[in-house]
């Protein structure tokens, strides 16, 4: 059954059920099959993201067909999603592809004025194509970066600009900042992100607010990485309880890559380490692959979309 949906569809779901639909970010067949894998045995709807990076290394078309021609043969919603679109150019070319129920449009780093007007204005040609948009509103860095108070809310969300952002744009979906990072280097100590402004924003903005720089980095795949060969003793992302605590608050969306990128590796170093006669690249990369499905699972059963697929 071809259950390829809408990011707005799967996401209206998810905040009225009050869980998250997890946002997997893929760069070949091997990831993008161990994420289907994984929402097929949680019976879950997923989202499948690629970067502007993905689409550099691999290709648009070469993906998009990638996902749409596995899709066909996955009996629950799948969205196919561009993930932090920085150049409307390449938003663009994603909306007018035909692959995509999905795109945001990473603006923040724009005044606001010009976030706002180039959000609307990809807004009109997404809806247009049939398609969902979502937008980020404040600075994905981490609080941690910001040295005062004035810093940091400068940088964060601010709730009153959030309902003027959305009203404005008309976006589906709002990628909000209330202390996350990207990558495997979140915090120095325990996560702290602003529970009270997320509260306030989920308050004043009636569209799902999405979480991104929110991977995990489980001890187990982090400890299997080391094991083998990883240099990344220091990498820590964001605990399991505070992520429940920002669903139950009105997260909707969560994105998750490096987690995936630690268990790829550390199951292929794995591989390669304990079987050194293997040359069979199926091989080394379903080992990764295998570890893929099992993080996305865990992830599936932490936001809650286990069993919310129908």
């Amino acid at each position: 059954m071809y259950m390829l949906t809408t990011l707005a569809d799967v996401l209206r779901k998810a905040k009225q059920g009050n869980y998250a639909v997890p946002a997997f970010n893929i760069n070949n067949m091997e990831m993008a099959m161990a994420i289907l894998k994984a929402a097929k045995l949680e019976k879950s709807p997923v989202i499948i993201s690629t970067s502007e990076g993905a689409l550099e290394y691999a290709g648009l078309t070469t993906l998009g067909g990638l996902v749409h021609g596995l899709v066909k043969n996955h009996p629950y919603p799948v969205v196919y999603h561009l993930d932090h679109g920085k150049h409307v150019e390449v938003v663009l070319e994603a909306i007018k592809s035909g692959y995509y129920t999905g795109v945001m449009f990473d603006g923040s780093s724009l005044p606001t004025p010009e976030n706002i007007a180039t959000t609307k204005q990809l807004a009109i040609e997404a809806h247009k194509h049939g398609i969902s948009i979502e937008a980020e509103l404040g600075a994905i860095a981490g609080i941690e970066d910001f040295v005062s108070v004035e810093e940091r809310n400068a940088h964060l969300t601010d709730p009153n600009e959030a309902i003027m952002f959305v009203r404005e744009t008309g976006i589906d979906a709002l990628a909000i900042a209330i202390g996350t990072k990207h990558g495997a280097y979140k915090f120095s100590g325990a996560a702290k992100l602003d529970m009270q402004r997320l509260t306030e924003i989920r308050q004043k903005v009636h569209v799902p607010l999405v979480l991104h720089g929110a991977s995990g980095v489980p001890e187990d795949m982090k400890n299997l990485c080391t094991k083998y060969g990883c240099k990344i003793d220091n990498a820590k992302g964001v605990s399991d309880k505070v992520i429940q605590e920002a669903i139950s608050l009105g997260i909707s969306k969560i994105n998750i890559d490096t987690d995936l990128r630690i268990a790829f590796v550390a199951g292929m170093r794995q591989e390669l380490t304990e079987n050194p006669e293997v040359i069979d690249p199926r091989l080394v990369l379903g080992a990764g692959s295998k570890l893929i499905t099992q993080v996305a699972r865990a992830k599936m059963n932490l936001f809650g979309s286990s069993n919310k697929a129908k």
